[in-house]
């Protein structure tokens, strides 16, 4: 299927340095930035609903944002401490004797703490609340024994959008802000983490206060579901229940106080109210399950592969919002791992794609992303990952990568190109190579040993207007199948 307009195209290609790039104009570049952005050229993308206003009594978002600032003003504080206190090369370093960098687990180091704590005249216990909260929320980022300001921070005072969706990450949170007492078990903990969407949800509805009683019963019932929906008939004679009965009042008590402490609610005489920020989030969690479970496409009870097939009929923004409403359905680290294991498969525009959606996950998928840079077909995506992450600038992103490794990507995206794009598409990514030459291009291709040499090589050739170059493109696509230089 091809498009009316060649300039239409929504599949994005990868964008690495090029002379013959830099001799192309602003507008041409518009259309190949980004590594595989939520692309879909082929199928028409869905008509948007119109974004249903928040609830009667929602607060602006300049007033909601103005409450995130007040409850995360502790942690702008810890964060800006840190930045120039631990950062190496800002300002001016603290005695090493006195500041420590941040443990491997991105806990402060007690000295650290202390020192923090006397500068912002908080107690220690404070401070490293404080801390927790800056990193769960986004405003500090720890790499090593160093630290740096995350981009939420930069934006801090004057990007509400920023603020909001800092509070989100916090909220997200909620288990590891107020971790649960140890004697509590494990998978009862689990559990009730499952079950709390559900439980926010009926507060959001109720838009007042809710006894106490009113939650457990919820909880109750909630669990007992999901201990039905995960049952096994088990073999032979059973003397005692496998799953005992979990103590639901200690689990509900631990997730109320958790729920408070990032705010999003109020806990207090046996009743649990939203704050306006959390009955914000919970809407806008709502409203974006509500918005993939009513598209025609319906991602959201699909296999990670499946959903990533449909976003690529998307345009950007609306891809996101499947990322969005897709990964709000699951638990993260899940998420994740089946993200990863779509990219690990044999079609590229899934490889880049799942990549974008990683994009949407942000920190909590970082160490999974790291895990994976060992491996070859990953690699490249992953370090562009993180190099984004870490708040390299655009323009310089794709530095990261050797000259093999850009090749190699580009490859990757041609073959996603010739699967599920335009020919026309396919000839613009010959702009995108890193080599300045088409000779020089072909000789590197056939070196990185990508396994979709030969099928893009022979694509391209049958796509280039040029015979004398699809001529040498199919010469190099001939050597590559036999083995030949």
């Amino acid at each position: 299927m091809t498009s009316r307009n060649p300039r239409d195209s929504r599949l994005h290609l990868v964008r690495t340095p090029s002379p013959r790039a830099e001799r192309r104009t602003e507008a041409e570049r518009g259309r190949t930035r980004g590594p595989l952005r939520a692309p879909g050229a082929i199928g028409k993308a869905r008509a948007r609903r119109p974004a249903p206003p928040p609830p009667e009594g929602t607060p602006a978002p300049a007033e909601l944002a103005r409450m995130a600032r007040g409850g995360l003003a502790g942690a702008v504080r810890a964060a800006r401490w840190a930045e120039s206190a631990l950062r190496p090369g800002v300002g001016t370093p603290a005695p090493a004797t006195v500041t420590s960098p941040p443990q491997a687990t991105g806990a402060l180091s007690d000295a650290a703490a202390e020192q923090a704590a006397a500068e912002l005249e908080v107690t220690v216990h404070q401070l490293r609340a404080d801390w927790d909260a800056a990193r769960l929320a986004g405003l500090v980022e720890v790499h090593g024994d160093s630290v740096r300001a995350g981009w939420r921070l930069r934006a801090w005072d004057r990007d509400d959008a920023a603020v909001l969706r800092g509070w989100v990450a916090l909220f997200d949170a909620w288990s590891l802000v107020h971790p649960a007492p140890a004697e509590l078990p494990p998978a009862a903990v689990a559990e009730t983490v499952e079950a709390v969407p559900q439980l926010l949800s009926f507060l959001q509805l109720s838009a007042g206060p809710v006894p106490v009683p009113q939650l457990l019963d919820l909880l109750d019932q909630r669990v007992r579901e999901l201990r039905t929906e995960r049952c096994e008939i088990p073999l032979g004679p059973q003397e005692e229940p496998q799953d005992p009965a979990p103590p639901l009042p200690e689990l509900l008590d631990w997730a109320l106080r958790a729920l408070a402490a990032v705010g999003a609610l109020t806990y207090a005489d046996a009743q649990a109210t939203l704050t306006p920020l959390g009955s914000w989030a919970v809407w806008v969690k709502l409203e974006q399950i509500c918005v993939a479970a009513q598209s025609p496409a319906g991602h959201i009870e699909q296999a990670a592969e499946d959903m990533l097939r449909g976003c690529a009929r998307l345009r950007p923004n609306a891809a996101r919002a499947e990322y969005r409403a897709w990964l709000a359905a699951r638990d993260v680290g899940s998420a994740v791992t089946e993200l990863l294991d779509a990219a690990r498969g044999d079609d590229a525009l899934l490889r880049g794609l799942a990549f974008e959606a990683l994009r949407v996950v942000g920190a909590p998928a970082e160490p999974d992303v790291r895990a994976v840079v060992a491996e070859p077909s990953l690699r490249p995506y992953a370090l562009l990952w993180l190099a984004e992450h870490e708040g390299t600038d655009p323009e310089d992103v794709h530095l990261v990568l050797t000259r093999e490794e850009s090749t190699w990507l580009w490859v990757d995206t041609a073959a996603a190109v010739a699967d599920h794009g335009e020919a026309e598409l396919l000839v613009r990514h010959l702009d995108s190579a890193p080599q300045p030459t088409v000779p020089a291009l072909l000789d590197e291709v056939r070196a990185v040993g990508h396994p979709r040499t030969v099928q893009v090589l022979v694509a391209l050739a049958a796509a280039h207007p040029d015979p004398a170059l699809a001529k040498a493109v199919r010469r190099a696509a001939f050597q590559v199948h036999t083995g030949g230089v």
